[in-house]
């Protein structure tokens, strides 16, 4: 199929994603927000895996609700542990909108998928994200076993923004040494708050550049330079990085940092796959599924993760 006929088929959908979700701004977002969790928080719509919630304490007294999730009818038994971190640019969305990819890859007992309904920009800037992505991380890691999954097989993955948070997270624990995450599946990361060519001037369907400056200020919450684990692309060092899966389009405003990231990983001797989707806009695979490029990337993500979990185990630091 070629890269016209792609862009084809995705363009009426992409026409009809931007009338539904045109905010742009610091207030048009938060309204939005607080809509999709109004209506959607809570409902797992999907007939092939299951969700339950358990509540996670933080320091300051609140709790973080997590949603843990399995193929339907399978129980976990010493398979891969996979936290899942959802997009939405940092600053809107819910763990409830990864149905698509807990389908995708959670399909018999072999893995349990871990999601935070992490603290979003319109609730607390930076570092409030990935602080509750670390906790949730170390949770798991101490109910490994109630949960059913191995310790020397904890993946990290997400889409769009939870990608990034999945790469920060994976540089915190090679930096802090305190747990060892055996591999990440980064979709379309959002992980340079820099102006590179593809997110200049862009006006692609979903995600453009004037909602990339807003929510990167969101999420920034000043106009200090981003450090690494706010912004991954920064990272000048990628040594000792676990294995490493990206795809994106090649309309993507993410499209150059995506490369970058994996070039730099490669460089770094860490084994990366990259795929770049001609004719894709940024979660394209996500937001029409049934589109034929989007069941293609389906199946690359769902192989790629099974051959991870043939591949890749790191054990922990307790056991090295």
């Amino acid at each position: 199929m070629s890269s016209q006929e792609i862009r084809k088929e995705l363009q009426l959908h992409g026409k009809i994603l931007d009338m539904l979700n045109s905010a742009s701004s610091e207030e048009s977002i938060r309204k939005m927000d607080a809509l999709y969790s109004k209506t959607c928080s809570g409902i797992w719509a999907s007939t092939k895996t299951t969700m339950r919630q358990e509540y996670i304490r933080r320091e300051d007294g609140t709790t973080l609700r997590i949603c843990i999730v399995k193929a339907r009818n399978a129980e976990p038994q010493k398979g891969t542990g996979l936290l899942w971190i959802h997009g939405g640019g940092y600053a809107t969305g819910l763990p409830e909108q990864c149905t698509v990819f807990a389908d995708r890859l959670m399909t018999d007992d072999s893995a349990v998928m871990i999601l935070p309904d992490y603290r979003k920009s319109t609730e607390a800037p930076y570092p409030a994200a990935l602080e509750d992505c670390w906790l949730t991380l170390m949770w798991m890691m101490v109910n490994a076993s109630r949960l059913g999954f191995r310790t020397d097989q904890v993946f990290v993955g997400g889409e769009s923004a939870g990608a990034g948070l999945a790469a920060a997270l994976c540089l915190c624990a090679r930096d802090k040494k305190e747990i060892n995450i055996a591999f990440q599946m980064l979709l379309y990361p959002m992980i340079d708050d820099r102006p590179t060519p593809s997110n200049s001037d862009n006006k692609s369907p979903v995600w453009n550049t004037e909602k990339n400056i807003a929510a990167w200020k969101m999420y920034k919450g000043s106009d200090e330079e981003a450090d690494k684990y706010c912004a991954p692309a920064r990272e000048t060092d990628y040594t000792g990085l676990p294995p490493a899966f990206i795809i994106v389009g090649d309309c993507d405003p993410f499209l150059d940092e995506s490369k970058t990231y994996a070039e730099n990983l490669y460089n770094a001797d860490v084994p990366v796959m990259c795929k770049v989707y001609k004719g894709c806009y940024h979660a394209f695979d996500m937001m029409v599924p049934h589109a034929v490029v989007s069941k293609k990337a389906a199946k690359l993500e769902a192989d790629a993760f099974r051959h991870a979990q043939r591949k890749y185990f790191r054990a922990q630091p307790a056991a090295d």
